[in-house]
Formats: structure tokens, sequence, C-alpha cells
């Protein structure tokens, strides 16, 4: 590995749970002078342990792994060392899976279908102290700033609903009344601009409001 114009070799880790994704970005990197992979993991978990070793110059990070999820590890690794930077490398542009990874601590937030000159870029200004928020990526988060505002009883209630529970079942299992269900599902329907329970369960999935 030769050193960059700059003198410095950046040190990336690649976090995701797709054996191929993390060769497939590995060897790509690899390729690059100024870039070399000196970790992959395949958890949340094995990202903070893996950071906590290794401490990469940038971490990029899917959102979805099994146990810790990407967004967790983020705001983990993040809390530990403010100093990371944290790029999250996903398929997922809901607003909120957006929100939430910039909220955590990311610096960026990338799709896996840029191309890869874009995600070299980011790399290198991520690297650079500068934040990477591509066109598409910054208008589903200013769609999300502009609109939603669950309340955590909300946000309760609709991940019932998405995973199939009536009104009667959510009341016993918040131990609330169905009324206040019932209240709580307006004020979902009026926040997400869906007209029933089916639309608002499809929203969020789509939004990555909830997760099945």
């Amino acid at each position: 590995m030769t050193q960059s114009a700059g003198g410095a070799v950046i040190r990336i880790m690649i976090a995701d749970d797709h054996p191929v994704v993390r060769e497939g970005f590995g060897a790509m990197l690899e390729t690059e002078p100024d870039m070399t992979v000196v970790a992959q993991a395949r958890s949340g978990e094995e990202a903070l342990e893996l950071f906590r070793r290794e401490r990469p110059d940038v971490t990029l990070m899917d959102l979805r792994m099994p146990g810790m999820s990407g967004v967790d590890a983020i705001r983990a690794i993040h809390r530990e060392f403010p100093d990371s930077r944290l790029i999250v490398l996903t398929t997922y542009d809901g607003d909120e899976d957006i929100y939430r990874a910039l909220e955590a601590g990311a610096q960026a937030y990338l799709l896996k279908d840029m191309f890869c000159e874009e995600i070299l870029a980011a790399i290198r200004a991520v690297h650079a102290g500068q934040r990477r928020i591509p066109a598409a990526v910054g208008t589903r988060l200013a769609e999300r700033m502009s609109g939603l505002d669950l309340s955590e009883r909300e946000h309760q209630v609709l991940e019932l609903v998405a995973t199939g529970k009536s009104n009667k079942e959510i009341a016993t299992g918040l131990q609330i009344t169905e009324a206040t269900v019932k209240g709580h599902l307006t004020n979902i329907l009026g926040k997400l601009g869906v007209r029933d329970r089916t639309q608002a369960v499809l929203t969020a999935l789509r939004r990555g409001i909830v997760r099945l």
C-alpha cells in the first residue's frame, strides 16, 4: 500500500452482515492508493469491538444487522470515541433511517447503489472532517424534519399495529384503554398523512419508522 499525495493512508473498517458486500467493497477500496481496509465486522457488536481495537480513520456501517443495529453501533462508537468518522452505507433510504443515523453521529449517509466514485469521494471528504449528504438523501431528511414527530407512545402503538395486533390487544399489552389506543391511532394517521392503519404500516415501513 502506497501513501497518497497528502502522506496519509485512510484506514477503513467495513461493518455489514453480508460477506459478499464486505468483500466487494473491501476489494474496491484496496485498489485505491490512499485507502486500506483494517477490519471487517459482521454485526454492530463486532463493529464496536473491532473499532476499539483497530481505531479506524473511517467506518462504513450498514444499518440493519443481526443483534445491535447499525444506528446503535454508531451511537455506541460515537459516545466512546467522539472524534470517530462514521459513514452509513446501506440500501435503506427511509427518512427516519437517515434522521436516526445522523442523530446518532454519522457524518455521511450513502446508498449502496451509488457510483463507486461517489463512495470514494465521500470517504475522503469525511476523513477530511467534512459531512457528505447526497441531494436525494437530503431531500428525504428535509421531509422528515418538516413533518413526522411521533411520541414514544404513538411509536409503540404503531409498532404493535405493524405486527397485526388489534386495538384490544394493543390496549392490553400497553395497559391502556381501547379509547386511548384509538386516540393514538388518530394522531398517527394525521402525522403520517394516511387514511387507515394499513396505509400507516406501509408508510412506516417505507420510511424506516418501524421494522418487522
